[in-house]
């Protein structure tokens, strides 16, 4: 798969091409008579920052594919040692243009939308964290490299934290069981490895937002995130609403899984299984796999169709599980050439179908936003971003017997069930960090105390059992999100309960709700979350009521 990024190419930047490029941008801004002469040293940055994310797209695209190619690991270290002076030659012309005498004319031509998230991005920037920001990234490659590192006994194989995933949905309880002890004992024996990254990382994001002007770091934590139309206490009342709603659901779809399983008391392990006959499985290998997606587009909408035909014969998927590779999924993009490229870790499961399809959306919404003309409106911010790729989830549902065959029908109850509890899991992960960063000074011990007890809150079925290292509190170290991308993980449940209103809409008037999709990844990100769905034709997750609807047709689908 590395041969297939070799059509794309950025330069190295260096401290003196930052200089010289950045420099020159800044001479242009202090030659400007005109709104025009602004807007053309707009374009000159713009192209500017196109090559340098695309370098440093497949910088960390490479790390990713194999974290032990030291050329990889020199060059990712190099780029994170470079990103925060890149960011604060950005910054400090983001709040050029904010203090230009421009501005409302500025404002007035390229929307006012993109001076908000430039207001968001200088508070969260200065000079005196940038030594702090290379570290973070340091650690945050340290994580990444030692859980692409595992190397689990098993079956008498030798497994990665990936390749490990169809014994963990084992038909057999007793294989599934013991996959469970298998996959921990990697975590166990790392634990205080594990603890010791997070530690340092909390402590290091406290430290910066203190050297910022903010209380603690979740005011920072938020602004990183671009979350400009709403707030911690949304957040918090969304939780609140999930405890109500969709706990109660979920608790439902575990006890009815137990009586399907024929078992008294599920335990961690089963939650994986479905019903007896085991999870569905995908009908063919990878290859296959991606081939079909792409016939199945075709024969939802042309415009699905050419798009991931262009993906699949310019090879931009890599989806092959390699020792050294990093874990999970994700969707980068080139902006010189408009190009998305989709990163995944297929394991022989119906995730792998989830999963591109998934990523399948969000790289279709960058490749329809690629000529929205400034960078920072491409991407919707993140909460945003991920209602292309979970509603797409279930606009394929009418595709899924080209994947599954008979069994289509057990993978979409499935899947539904699965966002049912998914909810409650997303928001005991936001809570957690919540907790975190209110107490940075707590102890490990204590941190897993605080796992425990949105656990009992948001997921009160769970049993580990014998299962040492989860049911002492820890099994949070295997959520990348919360060492990586700190407050991200409840971006996932927002744009579920946006994709869940796509799929009751779909239910309906199936060309009207993939027309809305359409639109709404034409859109990119140039509207904040709430205009972003409401165009769409959805309701925003924070009214009161959303959740209760989208419960209610949920349940009545699933005979719950």
């Amino acid at each position: 798969m590395l041969k297939t990024i070799t059509a794309i190419s950025a330069p190295t930047p260096t401290l003196d091409s930052l200089a010289a490029d950045y420099g020159a941008i800044d001479a242009r801004l202090n030659g400007a008579r005109t709104a025009a002469d602004w807007e053309a040293a707009l374009r000159d940055w713009d192209e500017l920052r196109r090559r340098l994310e695309t370098w440093h797209s497949l910088t960390t695209l490479h790390f990713s594919q194999d974290t032990r190619n030291p050329r990889y690991k020199e060059a990712r270290e190099y780029a994170d040692a470079l990103a925060p002076k890149i960011e604060a030659y950005d910054v400090g012309l983001k709040r050029r243009f904010l203090a230009s005498p421009y501005r409302t004319v500025l404002e007035g031509r390229l929307g006012s939308h993109l001076f908000a998230l430039w207001e968001c991005d200088v508070v969260t920037f200065d000079s005196r964290i940038e030594d702090d920001l290379v570290v973070e990234a340091q650690i945050s490659s340290d994580y990444t490299a030692l859980l692409a590192s595992a190397e689990i006994s098993f079956d008498g194989k030798t497994l990665n934290l990936a390749s490990i995933g169809p014994y963990l949905q084992s038909a057999d309880r007793a294989v599934r069981h013991a996959a469970q002890h298998a996959k921990w004992s990697f975590f166990a024996e790392h634990r205080r490895e594990l603890d010791d990254l997070y530690d340092r990382l909390v402590t290091l994001r406290r430290t910066m937002a203190m050297k910022l002007g903010y209380e603690s770091y979740i005011p920072l934590g938020y602004a990183r995130m671009r979350r400009i139309d709403y707030t911690q206490e949304d957040v918090a009342r969304y939780r609140d609403e999930i405890v109500r709603e969709i706990v109660p659901l979920a608790h439902k779809v575990v006890e009815r899984r137990a009586r399907a399983l024929g078992i008294e008391r599920p335990m961690y392990w089963d939650e994986t299984i479905a019903d007896a006959d085991g999870n569905p499985q995908p009908l063919g290998n990878g290859d296959w796999l991606v081939a079909e997606l792409t016939a199945s587009f075709a024969a939802v909408d042309p415009r699905l169709g050419e798009f991931a035909r262009m993906m699949r014969e310019g090879g931009f998927i890599d989806y092959e599980n390699r020792p050294g590779k990093a874990l999970g999924g994700y969707c980068t993009s080139f902006p010189t050439d408009g190009q998305p490229f989709i990163f995944a870790n297929f394991s022989g499961t119906d995730s792998d179908v989830t999963t591109l399809i998934h990523e399948m959306g969000h790289a279709f919404q960058n490749w329809r936003s690629r000529e929205i003309p400034n960078i920072d409106e491409i991407w919707p911010t993140m909460e945003s971003a991920e209602i292309h790729s979970m509603s797409l989830e279930y606009l394929a549902f009418p595709q899924m017997e080209r994947f599954f065959g008979e069994a289509a029908e057990r993978f979409r109850r499935k899947h539904l069930s699965d966002a049912l509890l998914f909810l409650p899991y997303g928001v005991a992960v936001d809570h957690f960090q919540h907790l975190v960063y209110e107490r940075p000074e707590a102890t490990p011990d204590e941190r897993a105390a605080m796992w425990r007890s949105v656990e009992e809150r948001y997921l009160p079925w769970r049993d580990y059992g014998d299962l040492a290292h989860p049911a002492a509190g820890r099994a949070w170290q295997q959520q990348r999100h919360i060492y990586l991308s700190p407050f991200y993980y409840i971006d996932y449940t927002l744009a579920l309960c946006c994709a869940l209103q796509f799929w009751v809409a779909s239910r309906r008037d199936y060309r009207g709700a993939l027309s809305r999709y359409v639109a709404l990844s034409d859109l990119g990100g140039t509207r904040p979350f709430r205009e972003l769905v409401h165009a769409a034709g959805l309701r925003v997750p924070f009214e009161p009521g959303v959740l209760a609807q989208v419960a209610a047709e949920a349940a009545t689908f699933l005979e719950l």
